[in-house]
């Protein structure tokens, strides 16, 4: 990892998402962010650490007249190995809860366990919304295509944990995988995990994944190393399609709706998208030291 000083921490656009550290070291076969178009200059795995974060961030929450939902992983994951060091997500979650904002975390990793007493403070205070990515039910499966993070039954493990807390949790189930994690029994071992524990809604934007310069190669190797023959299927099959959909696509997705619908969880972006984003409105007011 190396070190960067950040001119600024929140997104421009909404003016309410963080990334604390870009670059990852979770090794998953198929991940989008290594793609040339995010413009990486530096090896993906050499993860670039944004030292000043939580002093941007602070800087940021004073001036900030109207409170909201800070979100953060939607690039690079909040608990990465190096935050074991570094605590940087573990400060900034005390800083949101200082300030009185509300907090959305995306991870895939069992290390947000070490932080459960400050969202569950922040949840108690204002809000918190613990988002976690599952995308492949069978834990051998899932150690190669997610080689360097906790196990898919880990984390359901922590999702169990953030129920017993009240807190509200949301799930990715993305990407599907064409010829690997794209098979009934995979969509309802996870969709039915959900249930168990309790599960606000799941994010999926159809079953399937994308490929473009950069990730494809990456996943390609991948394909070759541990499911030989399969990468000259993608090639004949789809070309160099950007989306990448199953072949049972509308099925799968029909299954996952009737789960979700029969058990009241949210299964449109949209619908969880604004379950995320919403903020306590008897919170939602001008400070008197934000004046």
């Amino acid at each position: 990892m190396h070190f960067v000083q950040a001119k600024g921490i929140l997104t421009s656009s909404g003016g309410n998402g963080m990334n604390i550290y870009r670059g990852c070291s979770h090794g998953c076969i198929y991940c989008d962010s290594r793609s040339l178009c995010y413009q990486f200059k530096h090896p993906f795995e050499d993860i670039e650490v944004k030292i000043n974060a939580p002093q941007l961030l602070e800087t940021a929450l004073k001036s900030k007249r109207k409170k909201c939902m800070i979100g953060t992983g939607s690039m690079s994951d909040p608990y990465m190995h190096c935050e074991e060091e570094l605590r940087l997500t573990r400060k900034s979650l005390q800083i949101i809860l200082k300030y009185g904002f509300g907090a959305s975390v995306l991870t895939k990793s069992d290390r947000i366990l070490e932080d459960i007493d400050l969202l569950d403070e922040i949840n108690r205070k204002t809000r918190c919304v613990v988002q976690m990515t599952l995308t492949t039910y069978d834990d051998r499966l899932c150690r190669i295509i997610e080689p360097g993070v906790c196990p898919t039954g880990r984390r359901i493990e922590v999702l169990a944990e953030m129920q017993k807390r009240g807190i509200p949790c949301i799930v990715w189930l993305t990407p599907v995988l064409p010829f690997i994690n794209d098979t009934e029994e995979n969509i309802r071992g996870i969709a039915e995990a959900c249930v168990r524990t309790g599960v606000k809604g799941i994010v999926c934007f159809g079953m399937g994944m994308t490929l473009r310069e950069g990730n494809r190669e990456y996943y390609y190797a991948a394909l070759d190393r541990y499911f030989p023959g399969m990468k000259e299927k993608y090639i004949a099959r789809y070309g160099n399609s950007y989306e990448v959909n199953s072949p049972d696509a509308a099925g799968l997705m029909k299954l996952l709706k009737d789960i979700c619908r029969k058990n009241q969880i949210l299964c449109t972006p949209q619908e969880c998208f604004a379950y995320m984003q919403e903020f306590p409105s008897q919170y939602d007011q001008i400070s008197m030291f934000d004046l």
